[in-house]
């Protein structure tokens, strides 16, 4: 019995420790989301720059596999190209090793349990606020308390059940001058990380038996399973990656490659490698705590393996373009940025569907293209041909209103700012009215197919001429509408659209008297001036639509 609650206080303990990192890692975000994505758009100018950011910022939400997930996030829309992303993810590498180091520093010497209980009680009142950077802020601490509770609690239990006694036990079957055990060790450090998914806490579990000098298990078996771990960690965004587009893919692909290349470089010179960081540690650093031997080897594994392959990530790029080709499909039938395995945090996630919206509203405007095409054919196969081209689209609206609202939905979910409260409203009411936007172009498709069938009397050339011109008006109104949909401030003036939106209604109403003269004056039929009618009015609704896209920025 007492077995048994020591193995769920163990695992209990490890929960804790993974939990806390979880809730620090997504405080932060939440509090710096909308800093995060400016860093990274501001600051991935260059590979270099690429690698600093990935160093700051993994270094300040203390999660490699937060910082990869959302740079394939980004990667996924649109926002970084791949080249950006491997600079991000070599630096993200490096940034996590500052874990190791505060573990290293303070959370086997002191009881840091200790003082998680007061920071427990500063955190409480901020996680009760009403105010959301408070409130995350109060999430961050507590998850830094939890974090180290479920350390001291892990080493606790590590202690009671002698840990270190049966890893000694299993060592002694093991030969340890074998270099065969070295790469026993990587892969044992790749499959714990892989199953914790959080190098970090398979990092402190490394450091933890280091710590209790088991028999043989020195440094150069925990220098291995740090390495394992390096390789494990990319599980975590190769999983996110499945999801998502081909670039994303690659930028989760470049990141195996980058680790794994730099296991197979290091093991090349591992004893040498060792003794040289044990050299530093004990004679320039001043020796001490030998924890810091592990935490100096894990960040000089990772520098080491930046600077040699920072000067080509073109390379890396092309390896990763050869290994994963752009598969040439038809992806008119699914979402080009938005994935179902892909949501960081509530707030970076609305971007991701900024970036989905202009391209539903792309494809509105494609749609609308066919109907010139559609007046000016002749041929009754094109004819049919263009016109169940435009049936497709208008399903393809249909299903990105929904796929898209649901993914808002996802993301409302999360707690967010009033900003992005609002945001999300808006988004919303944008795609309402674009789907709207896909069934009037549609009407307009079906209002020609209609006079085709029906109608034996051609439109005569001056009804022609106030189509071409009333489709113009409407052409114009979807250009502009595009053009405040692609701006990221919402305070730019819609004096054009307004304009536009007027002269398109004054048209509709001077056509609509010219057409009930020109009926009564027997120019053409009543049959043929229904279809015209119908189809001036279709175009001014389609404006209307198009306005009020642009009034829901």
């Amino acid at each position: 019995m007492t077995l048994i609650v020591n193995i769920f206080s163990l695992v209990g303990s490890l929960a804790l420790f993974l939990f806390g990192m979880k809730t620090m890692s997504e405080g932060l975000e939440k509090f710096a989301g909308d800093r995060l994505r400016s860093i990274l758009a501001a600051m991935t100018k260059n590979r270099v720059m690429g690698v600093l950011t990935g160093i700051l910022i993994t270094a300040l939400i203390q999660s490699s596999s937060a910082t990869t997930v959302m740079v394939v996030s980004f990667v996924n829309a649109g926002l970084m190209t791949l080249a950006q992303s491997i600079g991000v993810i070599m630096g993200a590498n490096i940034g996590t090793t500052v874990t190791a180091w505060i573990i290293s520093a303070v959370g086997f010497k002191i009881n840091i349990a200790a003082f998680s209980i007061p920071l427990l009680a500063i955190g409480m009142p901020l996680i009760f606020s009403n105010k959301g950077s408070r409130k995350s802020v109060g999430e961050f601490i507590f998850g830094f308390s939890l974090l180290f509770m479920g350390l001291s609690f892990l080493q606790e239990t590590a202690t009671t059940m002698h840990i270190g006694d049966m890893v000694a036990n299993l060592l002694a079957h093991v030969p340890q001058s074998s270099f065969f055990t070295i790469l026993l060790f990587i892969i044992v450090g790749a499959l714990v990380t892989m199953i914790v998914q959080s190098s970090s806490a398979a990092m402190a579990i490394t450091l933890m038996l280091f710590g209790m000098n088991i028999p043989g298990f020195g440094f150069e078996q925990a220098a291995a399973l740090a390495m394992g771990q390096n390789i494990g960690t990319t599980i975590t965004a190769f999983m996110a990656s499945l999801t998502a587009n081909t670039q994303a893919r690659r930028a989760a692909l470049a990141h195996m490659f980058f680790n794994v290349f730099g296991v197979v470089v290091f093991l090349i010179v591992f004893y040498p490698a060792c003794n040289a960081v044990s050299w530093v540690v004990d004679n320039v650093m001043g020796g001490g705590n030998n924890l810091f031997k592990l935490s100096a080897f894990h960040t000089a594994f990772n520098i080491i393996n930046t600077l040699l392959l920072i000067g080509f990530v073109k390379q890396i790029e092309m390896l990763v373009c050869k290994v994963l080709p752009m598969q040439v499909q038809d992806e008119e039938y699914r979402l080009k940025f938005i994935s179902g395995g892909l949501l960081s945090t509530a707030e970076l996630s609305i971007i991701e569907a900024q970036k989905e919206i202009l391209h539903f509203a792309e494809r509105c405007q494609r749609m609308f293209g066919f109907v010139p095409q559609l007046m000016q054919t002749k041929d009754e196969v094109e004819f049919n041909k263009l016109f169940s081209r435009i049936g497709k689209y208008e399903n393809i609206t249909d299903s990105m209103e929904m796929e898209i609202a649901g993914y808002l939905n996802k993301v409302s979910e999360g707690r967010l700012s009033d900003t992005s409260k609002s945001q999300i409203q808006k988004m919303l009411r944008q795609i309402t009215e674009l789907e709207s936007i896909g069934d009037s172009v549609y009407n307009l498709g079906r209002t020609l197919n209609r006079h085709r069938m029906h109608c034996q009397d051609e439109f005569t050339p001056e009804q022609i001429q106030h189509m071409e011109t009333m489709l113009q008006l409407v052409g114009g109104a979807l250009t502009e509408m595009m053009h405040h949909i692609e701006l990221t401030t919402t305070d730019t003036k819609i004096t054009t659209s307004v304009n536009i939106e007027h002269e398109i209604n004054n048209y509709r109403e001077q056509l609509r008297n010219q057409n009930l003269q020109d009926v009564n004056a027997g120019l053409y039929s009543y049959q043929l001036g229904v279809f015209y009618a119908d189809f001036i009015s279709e175009c001014e609704h389609l404006g209307d639509y198009v306005m009020n896209v642009v009034q829901a920025r």
